[in-house]
């Protein structure tokens, strides 16, 4: 009798737990998206959220080029999905949820098409990108950089969707990578000094720091990093290292000047 009540007891302190690391790890991703897309908003608030707000500034350092206004909604209503996705996750509905998910599988899409598009708008300017001092050409290698990142790591999502813990981390790391260009117009001093580490500028050194709390998260519940973590971090790093030595190459700067004039000539 005692050998059978012991046998039933194990379990219950084992399911208490399991329990309680799942509503943490709940809470752990409705609050990274939350702060991801208040992220977004603080670094485009005075361009594109609240652009009336800030006509003059708006006028100075924002897109003139009507594209942008469809770019930054469909950018805008990609971070608010993360939010509705994992407060669904929270809530615990997870058949609407999966119905959601064709609904980001478009978003995505077009993410990648009015990114591809606007970084070309932009490099064809005479004046190049807004508040960039770089070449155009070379500096184009950071957007298309982070765009066929953010398109590698949706698709490793959308194939490993059965996959709960990978599909989420792909989800984060896609959205991470996309962060660079808010993090980079945040009115904040820090985003223009000069970066402590070589290779790096700040706004993308701000935007790989955001990987750091899923780096502890994956220690704290599961005691080693995730392979999606762990590979996904390494080549956005590594895309950060490499891009501008890219981007010098001769090779880079033909692609660059072939890819901006398919938009034809002004």
């Amino acid at each position: 009798m005692s050998t059978t009540m012991e046998a039933t007891a194990v379990p219950r302190p084992i399911a208490r737990s399991t329990s309680a690391i799942r509503t943490a790890e709940r809470r752990f991703y409705l609050v990274f998206n939350v702060v991801l897309a208040s992220s977004v908003v603080l670094g485009f608030a005075r361009t594109f959220f609240f652009r009336a707000w800030y006509p003059e500034w708006a006028a100075a350092h924002g897109a003139p080029e009507r594209i942008f206004y469809l770019h930054g909604t469909v950018f805008a209503l990609w971070y608010v999905l993360l939010v509705v996705q994992a407060s669904l996750i929270s809530a615990r509905r997870v058949a609407l949820h999966r119905r959601l998910g064709f609904v980001g599988a478009a978003l995505a899409a077009a993410m990648v098409v009015l990114g591809t598009l606007g970084a070309l708008v932009a490099a064809r300017r005479p004046t190049g990108f807004i508040d960039i001092p770089l070449p155009p050409l070379q500096f184009l290698v950071v957007p298309l950089a982070a765009i066929v990142l953010f398109a590698v790591f949706v698709a490793m999502a959308i194939v490993r969707r059965r996959d709960t813990q990978a599909h989420k981390r792909y989800m984060l790391l896609a959205s991470i990578v996309m962060l660079e260009a808010a993090v980079g117009r945040w009115p904040f001093a820090f985003v223009n000094a000069p970066s402590p580490i070589p290779f790096f500028d700040m706004p993308s050194l701000v935007t790989d720091s955001f990987l750091i709390p899923l780096v502890l998260w994956d220690i704290r519940s599961r005691g080693r990093l995730h392979s999606a973590t762990m590979w996904g971090a390494i080549i956005i790093v590594a895309s950060h290292v490499l891009r501008m030595p890219l981007a010098a190459t001769s090779g880079w700067q033909a692609f660059a000047a072939w890819a901006v004039q398919l938009l034809g000539t002004r």
